[in-house]
C-alpha cells in the first residue's frame, strides 16, 4: 500500500471522530441552509489550518508537537497557551467519547436492567490498561477499529437507502427559540473537522518513507473525504430520522430501522470511539509526563479519571460539551496555529517542501473568524 493512501488514512481516521455523530442533530435544530453555509465555510478554514500547520512542520528541523512549535515560535507565553490549550482540548474530547459510550450502552443494553453509568467506568479502566501498556499495542488496535468505522458507515448507509425520504430534509431555514441555535454548528463542525494532532505524526511518517512532497496533497485529500463522510452520514441519518435526530444520531434511528441494525452500529460505534478514546488518551497521558513531568502511572490515572469524574459528576449533554470544546478551546488552537505560521515564515530553519501564500488580511481575517465564534459560543 503506498504511502500516500496510508498516510491519507492516518488523517482521515484521526479527523473522523465523535463529532460526526453530532452534525445530524445540529442540522436539525439550526436548518439545513445555515449548517451548509458553516460546513463549507468550518471545513475550509480547517483544511486551511492544517495547510498551516504542515508548513510550518516542514520549515522545522527536528521531531515537535504543538506545544514545542509554540514555544520555538512564540516563547514561553505560547508553550503555556497551547499546553493549557491542549490539555482542555483532549480532557474535554475523552469527556465527549465517554457520553458517547453511555448513549451508545444505553441503545445496546436497553431490556437489561443494568446501571448504565458502570459501562462508562468499565470502558475507562479497560483504556487505563492500554495506555498502560503504551502506543505499540494502541496502534495495533486503531488499525482494526478503523476499518470496522468504514464498514460501519457503509452498512448504515445501505440500511437507510430504502427508508430515505426527501420530506425529512425539508428542515427550516433557521428554527431556533433563541439565537445561539444559529451559532450552535460553529463549535460542533470545528469540533469535527479538526486533526492539528495528526499533522506532525503524518509529516514524521512521510519523511520516514521518503515522501516528504506528498504532504500538501495528503492534507488535502484528507479534509475533502472527511468532509464527505460528514455529508453521507448526515444526509443518511436525517433522511430516515429528520425532525426526530436525536443528538448521538443513532437513537434517533431505532423506530425506523429496528433495534438489531441500531445496536449493531452503536456497537461499532463504541469500537470507533475506543479507538480515538485510546489514541488522545496516550497523547495526554504522554503530555501530562513531558510538558508537566508527572510519573507515568498518575499521569495515565489524571488523563483517564478526569474525564470520567466530570461525566460521573453529571457532564453527559453531548451537543454542548463539543460545541464547547470546538467552539472555544479549538478555536483558541487554530489561532495559536496563525500565529505560529507567521512566525514560521520568518524563524523556520529549512526550505520547506510547500508553502502557502496567504495575505496577512486573510490570516487576520480567519483569526478574526475563531475569535468571534469562540465568544459567540461562551456568550449565546
Amino acid at each position: 500500500m503506498s504511502s500516500f493512501v496510508l498516510a491519507v488514512s492516518t488523517m482521515v481516521g484521526t479527523i473522523v471522530g465523535a463529532g460526526i455523530f453530532g452534525i445530524p442533530y445540529v442540522v436539525t435544530i439550526s436548518g439545513v441552509v445555515p449548517s451548509i453555509f458553516y460546513f463549507f465555510l468550518i471545513g475550509a478554514v480547517v483544511a486551511l489550518l492544517h495547510l498551516f500547520f504542515g508548513e510550518v512542520c516542514l520549515r522545522t528541523s527536528g521531531k515537535h508537537r504543538l506545544v514545542g512549535y509554540a514555544q520555538m515560535y512564540l516563547g514561553s507565553w505560547g508553550k503555556l497557551a497551547s499546553t493549557l490549550i491542549l490539555v482542555f482540548v483532549l480532557l474535554g474530547t475523552l469527556l465527549a467519547y465517554l457520553i458517547l459510550v453511555g448513549d451508545f450502552a444505553q441503545i445496546i443494553f436497553e431490556k437489561i436492567s443494568l446501571p448504565l453509568v458502570l459501562v462508562p467506568i468499565l470502558f475507562s479502566i479497560v483504556a487505563l490498561v492500554f495506555v498502560l501498556l503504551g502506543r505499540r499495542l494502541i496502534t495495533k488496535v486503531e488499525f482494526f477499529t478503523n476499518i470496522a468505522f468504514l464498514v460501519a458507515i457503509g452498512l448504515l448507509f445501505l440500511f437507510a437507502l430504502p427508508h430515505l425520504h426527501w420530506s425529512n430534509f425539508a428542515l427550516p431555514f433557521i428554527d431556533m427559540p433563541s439565537l445561539s441555535n444559529l451559532f450552535l454548528p460553529f463549535g460542533v463542525f470545528l469540533f469535527a473537522f479538526i486533526g492539528f494532532e495528526a499533522v506532525p505524526e503524518v509529516m514524521s511518517f512521510l519523511r520516514d518513507t521518503h515522501a516528504f512532497s506528498s504532504l500538501k496533497k495528503v492534507l488535502i485529500a484528507s479534509s475533502i473525504a472527511a468532509g464527505l463522510f460528514f455529508f453521507l452520514f448526515a444526509f443518511a441519518v436525517l433522511g430516515v430520522s429528520g425532525a426526530n435526530t436525536s443528538p448521538d444520531a443513532f437513537s434517533g434511528l431505532l423506530p425506523f430501522l429496528g433495534e438489531t441494525i441500531i445496536s449493531f452500529g452503536a456497537i461499532f460505534g463504541i469500537l470507533v470511539i475506543a479507538d480515538s478514546f485510546l489514541v488522545l488518551g496516550n497523547y495526554l497521558k504522554n503530555s501530562l509526563r513531558h510538558d508537566f513531568s508527572i510519573p507515568t502511572i498518575p499521569a495515565a490515572l489524571l488523563a483517564l479519571g478526569t474525564p470520567l469524574a466530570l461525566f460521573l459528576l453529571g457532564l453527559r449533554e453531548f451537543i454542548g460539551v463539543i460545541s464547547i470544546v470546538g467552539g472555544v478551546f479549538g478555536a483558541v488552537e487554530g489561532v495559536l496555529i496563525v500565529l505560529i505560521f507567521q512566525a514560521a515564515k520568518v524563524k523556520g530553519d529549512r526550505t520547506p517542501e510547500y508553502s502557502i501564500k496567504v495575505p496577512s488580511p486573510v490570516l487576520f481575517l480567519i483569526a478574526i473568524l475563531l475569535v468571534g465564534g469562540a465568544a459567540a459560543t461562551l456568550l449565546l
